[in-house]
């Protein structure tokens, strides 16, 4: 495709999804929110639209759901209709799809139902449950456009590894969700879609780059997704939503066979994972990956099963109270310190954590990004003539200079050095786990985000990495903005503290990142079990 005509090719794409979405499940014009209704998480109760069947199968979680499927109490069509209607309301509503295939989706719920019916067996732990993807996960005959015009109409010829994975376990398959230009912006917005706005305060971003899948599990549009993170991409969206996710290390769960927006670039690998309400279904959807062998499908990924673990009798936790860089807003300190304090008279022994190797990972990171001097990305943007957002500055001939050879190799040193300095400092200190902001925002208004150091350094790490809801909201009364006596961290920082507005982010959940090894994915989540027992 080398035709300029990026803005028709979008116009037909954005035109083709409305068109999927059949008459029964467009939601009337007299029943939709007034635009400045902010909140729209409330929409299927309050418009009457919905059945109290399709109420009832949406509002319950994955660990509540499976169980009826498997013995027949719900049938998979009657929970997959429910949910692909909840999608399609979401879409209307917060702009959160990329691609639908409820006529497939219906029919596999249909086999499946007719499996168990005769065998009485379920095919598999996740049988008959719609798991949504997002847009960069491959399925036959549905686009994966990550964000680019030049991607739109050339359907995939083979499915994702981890779609064949999920879909042995039982998994339907229903809708793809919108992603940022080549998933690299933390919020999510493109130049064929649009923008995703968040559920639960559409002047508010639902983060990204997975931010149409945490928008959708907010709106319970899905029971769980799955998405990426390279950067923060995961728990980026989880923290604006007020959701649960993991980012595991690189080869617990399997990556081949989906999309890259810089195809090639592993020099920081991406990795996927689970976005869910809870912390249940996020470790059942866990072990339910690395149960299957996926190591025997992805040749990258580790023979390693999944570990009980035991926890000693009291945690030892580094605090990281900020990056160095960009301290977090009111909301999020406040959040951090009242879960130290539980930590604390819980009997557990809380370090402080020094952010003195944070800004050096974070810049390690942005040159990984762009060591093609950005050429991936716009290599793609001129097939058909698309513009770069103002996001992408970075990405710019003008900003992104091309590494040679040899710079690289010295990068990946660098990179290598820094791992090993962050590996020898966690173990002096004697430390289980790192509790820090996963961003500096609660949230943050549309088209405001701006930092992604809090995540990003993980990656560089590749450190296995839980953003969990604490259950504290901002109180806009409370964490009023710091006063000009503040001296800023960065120009960064004086730029996000002068742009915080409390009344713009009043009552949004706050989230928080707790951080093990690498390859601690078990430990982690037992860990989050103990903060959550604490605050909860």
């Amino acid at each position: 495709m080398t035709v300029k005509n990026w803005e028709a090719i979008a116009a037909k794409k954005r035109q083709e999804l409305s068109g999927s979405i059949p008459q029964e499940w467009r939601i009337p014009s007299a029943l939709l929110p007034p635009a400045d209704q902010d909140d729209v998480t409330g929409f299927p109760e309050q418009s009457g639209w919905f059945t109290a069947e399709e109420l009832a199968i949406t509002n319950q979680t994955a660990l509540e759901l499976l169980p009826k499927l498997a013995s027949g109490e719900l049938s998979s069509v009657a929970v997959t209709r429910a949910f692909c209607k909840r999608a399609a309301a979401a879409d209307q509503l917060v702009n959160c799809l990329s691609e639908t295939c409820f006529e497939r989706a219906l029919s596999t719920a249909e086999e499946l139902d007719a499996r168990l019916a005769e065998t009485g067996s379920p095919i598999g732990p996740l049988h008959g449950l719609p798991v949504s993807l997002k847009d960069n996960f491959n399925l036959v005959g549905l686009d994966a456009t990550v964000g680019f015009a030049s991607h739109v109409g050339d359907p995939a010829k083979y499915d994702s590894v981890l779609a064949d994975l999920l879909r042995e376990a039982g998994a339907v398959f229903y809708v793809k969700t919108n992603v940022p230009t080549a998933m690299m912006i933390a919020e999510t917005v493109n130049n064929v879609f649009g923008r995703t706005v968040n559920p639960l305060n559409r002047r508010l971003t639902s983060g990204g780059s997975s931010g149409g899948e945490s928008a959708l599990l907010a709106f319970k549009g899905c029971p769980l997704g799955v998405g990426t993170d390279i950067g923060g991409s995961l728990r980026i969206p989880a923290a604006c939503t007020g959701t649960f996710t993991l980012r595991p290390s690189f080869g617990r769960f399997p990556t081949l066979r989906c999309r890259s927006g810089m195809p090639g670039q592993e020099a920081v690998q991406s990795v996927n994972g689970p976005l869910t309400r809870t912390l249940a279904d996020l470790a059942f959807y866990s072990k339910t990956v690395v149960d299957a062998q996926p190591w025997r499908l992805d040749p990258r990924c580790l023979p390693i099963p999944w570990r009980a673990v035991a926890l000693p009798p009291k945690l030892r936790v580094a605090v990281m109270w900020d990056d160095g860089v960009a301290l977090p807003t009111p909301p999020v300190t406040r959040a951090l310190r009242q879960t130290v304090k539980k930590l604390k008279a819980a009997g557990h022994e809380v370090v402080e954590w020094s952010s003195e190797d944070q800004a050096m990972g974070g810049h390690l990171l942005g040159r990984m990004f762009v060591a093609d001097g950005g050429k991936a990305i716009r290599r793609e943007l001129e097939r058909t003539g698309e513009p770069l957002r103002p996001e992408m500055e970075a990405y710019s001939q003008a900003a992104a200079r091309e590494l040679g050879g040899l710079e690289y190799w010295q990068l990946h040193v660098e990179r290598q050095d820094y791992q090993k300095r962050y590996l020898d400092r966690w173990l002096a200190a004697g430390i289980d786990a790192i509790l820090c902001p996963t961003t500096p925002y609660s949230s943050v208004e549309n088209g405001k985000f701006k930092h992604v150091g809090y995540t990003g350094v993980f990656n560089v790490l590749d450190y296995s990495c839980i953003s969990f809801p604490t259950g504290i909201t901002v109180d806009k009364s409370v964490d009023v903005a710091l006063d000009a006596s503040y001296k800023p961290l960065s120009d960064l920082d004086k730029e996000i503290q002068s742009e915080y507005n409390p009344k713009a982010v009043h009552g949004m959940p706050i989230n928080l990142q707790l951080v093990a090894q690498r390859l601690e994915e078990e430990k982690c989540i037992e860990m989050c079990k103990v903060v959550l027992d604490m605050l909860l």
